[in-house]
C-alpha cells in the first residue's frame, strides 16, 4: 500500500503548505474582452441583448461574485454599448465594492418590479420594446416568467448559445487557475491517503480533507465524497457514513476553489491487499481512462470520446452502453467555473473538440453490491491534442506513482 495509512492526521497536515501565494485572480482586461466576443457573437445571430443574472455566468463576464435569490440581481450586456446592472437598491453599496466592470446600475425599491425595470433600460439602450433578448440559461423559471410577463413584446430566447460559446474555450489564465486548483487537490488526496487506519470513518476523512484543503490555500471543501466498501458502487455516495474495513475499496472524490475556479479529482484504491476481481476492475478503469484521453484529438468529437472508453467496457463483457456493471454515466463533463458545465463527454454528442476546452475524464466502474471504481483526472485541448491537468493513478496498490 505506497503511500496509503503510514502517518497522523498533525504529521499530515504539517507537510501541507499553502500554494496560493504566486497566483493571482483574472484580470480586468480579459473580462473585457470576453464581453467582446459575446458581443461580436451577438451582433452576428441577430441578438440585441444578454441578460445575466446572478451566479458564474455573470462573475464570468464581469468579475462580479454574487448569489442568486429571490431578487434579481444582474447585468445587461448590449450587442453594441456598454453593459448596465440591475440591483436592488439597499445592495448598491455592497455591489459598488464588489464590483470590477464599472457600468451604471440601475437599483430598484423593495416594492418596484425589476423586471419592469429590466425593460426600461432596454428602452434607454435604444433596443427595446421588441428586442431579442438572450438570458442566461441559469436563470430561474421565476425571473424569466417575470421579464416575459413584464415585457410581453420582447422576443426571449435561451443565452446559452452565446455563453457557452465564450465559457467553453478557455484562456491560457483560466487553465494556469484550473491547473493550480488540482495540483492543491491532488496534494489533499495523498495527504488523505496517508491517515487512514482501520476503523476510522468517512465523516473524519471528510473533516481532515477540509483541513487539508484549507492548509494548501482554498476556502475549503468545494465538495467532498468518501466512500469505502460497497458505498464505493454508489456514484455520488450513500446516506450513512461508513467505518474502514481491511479490504475495502476507497474512494475518494473531492475538489476545492481559486479565484473561482474549480479542481475536482477521485482517487480509488484498496485499503490492504487487493483480491483478484479489484484488480482486474482497476485495471479496466484506467485503460478505458486511457482509451478516451487518446480519443481526444482535434477534430474528434466528445461523443467520439466517451464511444472510446465505453467500446473498451464493452469489450470486457462490461456494459454495454450504459448498462451495469459498467459505466452507467457519460465518460466526463467540462469545467471552469462551474464543476460541470458544457462541453460533456457523453454519447452521441457532436460537439468538436477545440483548443482551450478542459474537461474531466471518468468512466466510472459500478459493480453492483461489490465495489465501483471511479479514477477522475481531468485534460485540457491544445492545438496538438489532449494536456493531463494530473498524471493518472498509477496502481492499486500506488495510487499516486511513489515506486515509479
Amino acid at each position: 500500500m505506497k503511500g496509503i495509512g503510514f502517518q497522523s492526521k498533525q504529521a499530515a497536515l504539517d507537510n501541507l503548505k499553502n500554494m496560493t501565494t504566486d497566483v493571482t485572480p483574472i484580470a480586468e482586461d480579459e473580462f473585457k474582452a470576453r464581453m467582446e466576443k459575446a458581443q461580436s457573437y451577438m451582433s452576428a445571430h441577430g441578438i440585441d441583448a444578454l441578460y445575466l443574472n446572478a451566479g458564474t455566468n455573470l462573475k464570468y463576464f464581469t468579475g462580479l461574485s454574487w448569489s442568486a435569490s429571490e431578487r434579481l440581481v444582474g447585468a445587461i450586456l448590449p450587442a453594441q454599448g456598454h453593459i448596465r446592472f440591475i440591483a436592488p437598491f439597499f445592495e448598491l453599496g455592497t455591489i459598488n465594492e464588489y464590483q470590477l466592470i464599472q457600468g451604471e446600475i440601475h437599483a430598484w425599491q423593495e416594492e418596484e418590479s425589476p423586471y419592469s425595470l429590466l425593460g426600461n433600460v432596454l428602452t434607454e439602450l435604444g433596443i427595446a420594446p421588441s428586442a431579442t433578448l438572450a438570458i442566461d440559461e441559469s436563470t430561474a423559471f421565476f425571473a424569466v416568467d417575470g421579464i416575459a410577463k413584464a415585457n410581453p413584446q420582447l422576443h426571449i430566447i435561451n443565452g446559452h448559445a452565446v455563453t457557452a460559446h465564450c465559457r467553453m474555450h478557455k484562456s491560457a489564465k483560466e487553465i494556469a487557475l484550473i491547473q493550480r486548483a488540482m495540483d492543491m487537490t491532488l496534494e489533499v488526496h495523498k495527504a488523505a491517503a496517508s491517515i487512514l487506519h482501520e476503523g476510522i470513518s468517512t465523516t473524519e476523512v471528510e473533516a481532515f480533507i477540509e483541513q487539508a484543503h484549507q492548509k494548501v490555500g482554498a476556502p475549503g471543501n468545494y465538495f467532498c465524497i468518501v466512500l469505502f466498501g460497497k458505498a464505493s458502487s454508489f456514484p455520488h455516495g450513500v446516506k450513512d457514513p461508513q467505518t474502514l474495513k481491511k479490504g475495502d475499496v476507497v474512494l475518494i472524490d473531492t475538489g476545492c476553489k481559486l479565484h473561482g475556479y474549480l479542481s475536482d479529482i477521485t482517487r480509488t484504491y484498496v485499503y490492504g491487499e487487493a483480491t483478484e476481481r479489484q484488480i482486474e476492475m482497476w485495471q479496466h478503469e484506467k485503460q478505458a481512462q486511457a482509451q478516451a484521453f487518446q480519443a481526444a484529438q482535434i477534430g474528434a468529437t466528445c461523443g467520439d470520446v466517451d464511444h472510446a472508453a465505453r467500446s473498451y467496457l464493452a469489450a470486457q463483457n462490461l456494459g454495454p452502453d450504459y448498462q451495469l456493471p459498467g459505466c452507467p454515466h457519460r465518460t466526463g463533463h467540462g469545467i471552469g467555473l462551474d464543476i460541470h458545465e458544457q462541453p460533456y463527454l457523453v454519447k452521441d454528442n457532436p460537439q468538436p473538440l477545440a483548443p482551450g476546452m478542459c474537461f474531466s475524464n471518468e468512466p466510472m466502474l459500478v459493480i453492483p453490491g461489490e465495489f465501483g471504481i471511479r479514477l477522475e483526472d481531468h485534460f485540457y485541448m491544445t492545438e496538438h491534442g489532449p494536456v493531463w491537468f494530473t498524471e493518472p493513478s498509477h496502481r492499486i496498490d500506488d495510487p499516486f506513482g511513489i515506486d515509479k
